[in-house]
């Protein structure tokens, strides 16, 4: 016997789509404005020489500005109700989530912040996805 969604939990997983798609495209502008940075050398990032990961400031820039543009592609087609870009959105929000963890030595406070909003779109597009299920 299948179960109707009720209208309340309708508008609820709608207004979860477009939190997670905005969200999600703005934290890809973010992520490639960060990344931009990195790249150009500026001045905003503290390197750390004994961190546990390894890699160069200007590889770390190139790496969020891959995963920016690939976040704003899917926060975009989120909005637009692509029913694969909720996957996608999930395991970019986690993607992220990492890369910015590994960030930290750089810019503590802002993958901090982009840490938490990246946990925000998981928890909106996992709530999402359930509320479909119904």
């Amino acid at each position: 016997m299948s179960q109707q969604t009720s209208p309340s939990t309708r508008v609820w997983a709608e207004g979860f789509a477009i939190f997670a798609g905005t969200v999600l495209a703005t934290l890809g502008v973010f992520q490639f404005l960060e990344g931009l940075s990195a790249v150009a050398k500026d001045d905003v990032f503290l390197t750390t020489p004994n961190y546990v990961f390894s890699l160069d400031i200007t590889g770390w820039g190139w790496i969020h500005m891959i995963i920016g543009v690939l976040a704003v592609g899917t926060g975009v087609c989120i909005l637009l109700a692509k029913k694969w870009a909720f996957v996608v959105g999930i395991g970019l929000a986690i993607l992220s989530a990492i890369a910015n963890f590994m960030f930290l030595p750089f810019y503590p406070l802002w993958a901090i912040v982009i840490i938490a909003f990246d946990i925000a779109v998981i928890w909106a597009l996992s709530t999402l996805m359930s509320a479909s299920r119904d």
